[in-house]
């Protein structure tokens, strides 16, 4: 199976003329996003498809060097729906796919399965076995298949937009940076568990999520930003990732204390964390009553860069 959707059920190949874009999309940042509204912009009425990878292609070809995710794949889909994308299509990258010629891929997935009639994708778009096929190749083979061609400059300046400066802006927590790049504050998502509950005997319950290695998570210290529900409700969260070292912890973990919020039940919910600046790096207290103090400092911090 070459195809699936972002449930995983198999897609078929279309009959009728679509206009495709095709990259990782990791993160969708406004160089994705550029990328999918010129798309739509040359489209003329036709149905835009958005070809992504899964999982990403360096951790199938070289998996030491593959990069940590900016979001998960069910967000990255209704990222790239919000940014124009009438369907998303996701390839199961795998070995075999990744010895593919830039023809066969050109071949297999463009023409018989697409039917495309315009390929949209950012001029630094590299594709087949060793990313030997540019967007060179891809003109000259949409020219002897009968599909247009569009390379796009990736706009950002004198740095491209990409997912790469997305990585190492979090890395180094300079989330506002990370932010200018993608349009939106980064985030970390997953499932509220049970922590040691020492934040509501404080005054500060927090919502924890465990950190996932796989995803670009910043560094460890104090955070302004959001907590947002399955729902879509935004709330204001003072934010710490790490391992809470003034009590000797030792996962890794964002806990979201909810401003002036005692009375949510989390546990079990799926939520994201949407960090918008950092407070200050982590610090090992001795004793509670400085911890305390410091935490109404991070959280009147926190209300004025939120502005709540």
């Amino acid at each position: 199976m070459i195809w699936r959707d972002f449930r995983g059920a198999a897609t078929d190949p279309r009959s009728e003329p679509s206009a495709v874009t095709v990259g990782n999309f990791d993160g969708v940042h406004k160089g994705h996003q550029h990328v999918l509204a010129r798309t739509r912009e040359l489209a003329g009425g036709l149905p835009v498809i958005a070809v992504t990878f899964v999982p990403h292609p360096l951790a199938v070809v070289r998996p030491e060097q593959a990069p940590t995710r900016l979001t998960t794949i069910e967000r990255r889909v209704e990222l790239l729906r919000a940014a124009g994308a009438d369907e998303i299509r996701i390839l199961n990258f795998t070995a075999e796919m990744a010895s593919w010629s830039p023809q066969e891929f050109v071949d297999r997935v463009l023409v018989e399965q697409l039917s495309a009639a315009l390929v949209a994708v950012g001029d630094n778009f590299r594709f087949g076995a060793k990313a030997s096929g540019d967007t060179t190749f891809l003109r000259e083979a949409g020219e002897r298949a009968g599909f247009a061609v569009d390379g796009l400059a990736l706009d950002g300046g004198a740095v491209p937009y990409s997912s790469t400066i997305v990585r190492t802006f979090v890395a180094e927590g300079r989330l506002v940076e990370a932010a200018e790049v993608l349009g939106r504050p980064h985030e970390v998502s997953g499932i509220v568990t049970k922590g040691d509950q020492r934040g509501r005997e404080l005054g500060f319950p927090t919502a924890n999520v465990p950190v996932d290695d796989a995803y670009a998570v910043p560094p460890d210290g104090v955070y302004a930003g959001w907590l947002v529900r399955a729902d879509g409700e935004r709330l204001p969260a003072a934010i710490s990732v790490g391992t809470n070292p003034t009590f000797d912890g030792v996962e890794r973990r964002v806990e979201s204390y909810v401003l002036d919020r005692t009375d949510l039940d989390l546990y079990g919910e799926a939520i994201r964390v949407e960090l918008v600046d950092r407070l200050r790096g982590m610090v090992k207290y001795e004793g509670i009553d400085p911890l305390i103090a410091q935490m109404h400092q991070d959280v009147e911090k926190t209300r004025q860069i939120l502005q709540t």
